[in-house]
């Protein structure tokens, strides 16, 4: 019996990368895959059909059921189409794996706004035009007296929970993918929705393209481990899609490597208060003292009289 026997996903991004390891896991725990790449380049230009109907080919060639999709999904018809495709296919959808990305690196004084919207469009509003469509196939489900058991898994990146110079557009959006899958869990949770997401890392074309000295290869290319491979966070996807993690949502992990780590995200740290409202020229000394631990002139230190 596979992990995910009898459930349908469909895995954006899937043509290539991370994506397309996560394709090939779901499919192994026999899942049915609809894989979804637009097939444009790192940048995002451009179009090809071929990655999509490789990893679909593969797919079936290891005894699975898969089909293509090359629809852009942060078009709004576009993210629609993908989610009828998996319903007109195989009958439903119970998993939606949200990977799709480009990158247009640079530093903030020379990012235009075409760079800043481009990439904003396809991380940020890519997951949440699958995500709507998605959403309301499984409300109506819900509705119908049918509670899905579905599971959401967002990928994010380092770059928008710690922060990466020359990615401000990149990190942006990744910030708020990992926020909306938060609010997703929040809001989905109703119609049987579980939303996670996961910081993947390895050797990727977008990686590629920053270090001119690594070899790029699909993560069915490797024959031994490699820390490096960029399908080294599927399984954890397709646990995370599993009824194995059915107490699991809103939560963000970290899968690199061999390592799994649970991001903790923002949370309160020191804080100072005063009676009533604050004097802004209070505030500096106070947070200089009583958070930072700062030393200055006639401020009481942390611990001392």
């Amino acid at each position: 019996m596979g992990l995910l026997d009898g459930k349908i996903a469909i895995v954006t991004g899937a043509g290539h990368g991370v994506g397309r390891g996560e394709a090939l896991e779901l499919a192994a725990h026999g899942a049915k895959v609809v894989v979804n790449d637009l097939g444009g380049s790192m940048v995002g230009e451009g179009a090809d059909k071929a990655p999509a109907e490789e990893v679909a080919q593969i797919i079936r060639d290891r005894g699975g059921e898969a089909v293509a999709n090359h629809d852009d999904i942060a078009d709004w018809a576009g993210a629609r189409n993908v989610v009828d495709q998996a319903v007109e296919e195989f009958g439903g959808l119970d998993i939606l794996v949200n990977n799709a990305g480009i990158l247009r690196d640079s530093v903030i004084v020379n990012m235009d706004e075409a760079m800043f919207d481009a990439v904003i469009r396809v991380h940020l509003k890519g997951t949440f035009a699958t995500t709507h469509h998605a959403a309301n196939h499984w409300r109506s489900q819900s509705k119908a007296g049918n509670q899905p058991r579905a599971a959401i898994v967002n990928t994010v990146s380092s770059a928008g929970l710690q922060g990466n110079v020359g990615q401000a557009n990149y990190g942006a959006a990744k910030a708020g993918v990992a926020a909306l899958t938060v609010i997703s869990s929040l809001e989905l949770d109703r119609y049987g929705v579980r939303a996670n997401a996961i910081c993947p890392g390895g050797f990727t074309r977008m990686v590629g393209a920053a270090m001119k000295d690594i070899e790029v290869k699909e993560p069915d290319q490797y024959t031994d481990y490699d820390r490096m491979n960029p399908g080294n966070s599927a399984p954890t996807v397709a646990w995370l899609a599993s009824d194995q993690a059915l107490h699991v949502t809103g939560q963000v992990f970290r899968a690199v490597g061999s390592n799994i780590t649970h991001y903790e995200g923002w949370k309160f740290g020191g804080s100072v208060e005063t009676e009533g409202r604050w004097d802004a020229n209070r505030i500096g000394p106070a947070v200089n003292a009583e958070i930072f631990g700062s030393r200055a002139a006639g401020l009481k230190m942390p611990g001392r009289t």
